[in-house]
């Protein structure tokens, strides 16, 4: 039960966070990066959350990733704002590079198909 609860929190957040990263956030240093947040994992007690981010550049990551770590306040107070739980959660932002992975398995198949 308490799963499924967690599941359902982890998605929620991850749509909000979306939207106040892309609405509210007006740091140059992301701008004009596309990024995606691709999977909240928050503890059971609700005191932390890991949000993962992913980003096309890769040189960029880094900077994306830090610069969402120096925003946590704000997104956080908005995450309040918008989610009804008794505790929001510290959020921390972590790199993912999964969609990049899938990219370059994407392009070794195709290249071994055209052989």
């Amino acid at each position: 039960m308490a799963n499924q609860r967690i599941t359902r929190i982890n998605e929620q957040m991850r749509k909000e966070i979306s939207e106040i990263i892309r609405d509210g956030i007006r740091d140059d240093r992301i701008k004009n990066i596309m990024l995606s947040v691709t999977a909240v994992d928050t503890t059971t007690d609700l005191k932390n959350s890991k949000v993962f981010i992913s980003v096309l550049q890769d040189d960029k990551r880094d900077e994306v990733v830090d610069t969402l770590n120096d925003s946590t306040k704000y997104i956080r107070k908005e995450l309040a704002r918008r989610i009804n739980l008794r505790n929001t959660p510290e959020l921390m932002f972590k790199p993912d590079d999964s969609i990049a992975k899938g990219i370059k398995m994407a392009k070794i198949i195709h290249e071994l198909m055209d052989k």
